[in-house]
């Protein structure tokens, strides 16, 4: 992998993804946008204060959903464009300006939800029972009404929606655009730094003096900026709070779940359980990485390393893809096609480059194709997380074949599951054609530091420090910057005990997600990996009816709640043992890979 990065200009094309599969040329953007504007005036003039009986409904939903597929895919094509280059003025002032569009058409259609709320629930049910189409926009409207505001409260909300949303691009600008972390030295040789450098070559580096010194660059450089982000970070959730209260809920937390369907219950269980019952089982772990890599005292920075570091293939775009489609190839040849297609069709925008954002995601607009960000180092792991993503993009492939654009999208909650369940099949097909114990081994422990590490670990400790600092805000108080690194710093503490030294730099950690601009996010990764597990399982001792089962929940979209989802699936999500069983089968992985590595070392 190259370390050093690129201007966009200057990347290999077919390294990028092709947005002309939403808009072929600017102008046609540019049409499109015209065309959402002429569409909110139409809504307006047709049915504004004019919304009183089932039929109005219906009429009105229906040519709602038009411009909100439309809305979708210009929003989508002026944020793309974004994400992959923060630094691109052109595209940011294009972002801008459709943000601002977007915050303008929010508010004049907002009357829409406002006039269908306050009319007879009988009227509701008989629109609902005329329209199989707008039937669940309807019932979730039933759903809201108790926490319904005012019609012109509801439209100034709507119309600051822009400056609402602010505080994640606020935090996306000063990470991806504003922070140069330079070069760091380490015995007279100079390496460069970046957010993406750090978060898919050093921290895994092998070489403990040049990974810590890697690790107090980098913190050095977020530490300069966590008085700014924190006031963004505050200026977030105090937001989250007034619309809260002025919504008529308890919590911040309740408001927050109300949107994912699910109870306080399993938000709480998913980050009590794991805080008690996974942390010994991780620390085992943790001993293990010291004992192969030799350290005298293991440090929150250490614990990325690879558990055979040395044995991690390399891998070329070409060889992940026939890995990946093989891989998939159990969901049958239409899921097969799909994969083709996001390789061939330039769904994939692999090129790492300055101003990228860091990580990995899919976008799946509706009416167009998903389009999946990913920054490749051409190691075996990246097969794991673009497997992950294609998760999420045959997820909504489906989804949007089978639902409407009101319907497509599931709960929150259960969002990760198709994406974190692809990976487990890749680690059964990798482990299925290949019997040697050293490939067994590097399976396993990939699946453990970064499928199960990524999802019960980083994100579940993102999500029991979240929910202090909404402890916080719901209680009147406020964070900042020393607020916030003590509360990140006990909570890893808690977590890691005495296995784990938590080194300077690491209370920094809450610097570097933007999960908390999501709302509650995090703890969705492992409610999505527990499912995930679960049907894996089922998988593996049903055969092919448990996949079978799976495509149609994927299919559902968001027709159905969480519980009813998992319940498609085999998965009785209202009860502790589905997660007390995943963690437990976290414990026997880790139990095998010990094992395995003292056979190795034989």
């Amino acid at each position: 992998m190259s370390t050093h990065l690129l201007e966009r200009k200057d990347v290999d094309e077919r390294l990028t993804w092709d947005l002309s599969g939403i808009f072929k040329t600017e102008e046609e953007y540019e049409e499109a946008i015209k065309k959402v504007q002429e569409l909110t005036m139409e809504l307006e003039e047709e049915f504004k204060g004019k919304i009183d009986t089932s039929k109005t409904i219906n009429n009105c939903l229906d040519k709602l959903k038009v411009l909100a597929q439309l809305l979708t895919l210009v929003g989508s094509y002026a944020h793309l464009a974004v994400s992959v280059d923060q630094t691109n003025t052109e595209n940011l002032q294009k972002q801008m300006k459709f943000s601002n569009i977007a915050s303008d058409i929010e508010s004049r259609i907002s009357f829409i939800e406002s006039e269908i709320i306050v009319l007879d629930e009988k009227i509701i049910n008989q629109a609902i029972e005329e329209s199989k189409e707008n039937a669940n926009y309807l019932r979730k409207i039933l759903r809201k009404k108790k926490h319904a505001l005012h019609p012109e409260v509801e439209k100034a909300l709507s119309a600051l929606s822009a400056v609402l949303e602010a505080p994640e691009h606020i935090y996306n600008m000063a990470k991806l655009a504003d922070m140069d972390f330079g070069t760091f030295t380490v015995d007279g040789k100079e390496y460069p730094l970046s957010f993406s450098l750090f978060e898919t070559k050093w921290e895994y580096e092998e070489d403990t003096k040049i990974r810590r010194a890697a690790f107090e660059a980098f913190s050095k450089k977020l530490r300069e900026y966590q008085h700014t982000i924190a006031a963004v970070y505050q200026t977030q959730v105090q937001k989250e709070k007034t619309i809260a209260t002025l919504r008529r809920f308890d919590s911040v937390i309740d408001s927050l779940l109300f949107h994912q369907e699910v109870d306080r219950e399993l938000y709480d269980r998913q980050i009590d359980l794991i805080m008690e019952h996974l942390a010994p089982y991780m620390r085992k772990f943790a001993k293990l990485l010291q004992k192969i890599h030799r350290i005298e005292e293991m440090t929150f920075a250490d614990l990325k390393l690879e558990v055979d570091s040395e044995f991690e293939p390399s891998i070329t775009i070409e060889e992940a893809k026939k890995y990946i489609e093989e891989g998939l190839s159990v969901f049958g040849e239409d899921y097969r096609e799909m994969v083709r297609r996001a390789f061939n069709e330039r769904w994939i925008d692999f090129a790492e480059n300055k101003g990228k954002s860091t990580g990995a995601f899919c976008a799946s607009p509706y009416g167009s194709h998903p389009y999946i960000l990913i920054n490749w180092a051409d190691k075996m792991r990246e097969v794991f997380v673009l497997s992950h993503e294609l998760g999420h993009a045959g997820h909504f492939y489906l989804a949007h074949q089978h639902q409407n654009i009101f319907d497509s999208r599931p709960s929150m909650y259960f969002v990760e599951a198709p994406s974190t369940m692809n990976e487990l099949l890749m680690a059964n097909y990798l482990m299925k054609n290949n019997k040697d114990k050293r490939m067994r081994r590097w399976v396993l422990s990939t699946l453990i530091s970064r499928t199960y590490y990524h999802n019960f670990v980083t994100h579940l400790l993102e999500a029991a420090y979240q929910r202090e600092v909404y402890m916080i805000i719901d209680k009147g108080g406020s964070v900042t910057a020393p607020i916030l690194n003590k509360l990140k710093r006990e909570v890893l503490e808690k977590f890691w005990g005495d296995a784990v030294k938590i080194n300077e730099g690491a209370e920094l950690t809450w610097m570097r997600q933007p999960h908390y601009y999501m709302g509650l996010y995090p703890y969705t990764y492992s409610a999505g990996l527990t499912i995930a597990t679960q049907v894996n399982k089922r998988y593996l001792q049903e055969g092919q009816k448990a996949l079978e089962d799976w495509k149609e929940v994927l299919k559902a979209g968001g027709t159905k709640t969480p519980v009813e989802l998992a319940r498609m699936a085999g998965v009785d999500i209202t009860t502790e043992k589905p997660l007390l069983d995943t963690i437990e089968y976290i414990g026997d992985m880790i139990d095998e890979i010990i094992k395995l590595t003292e056979e190795l070392e034989k």
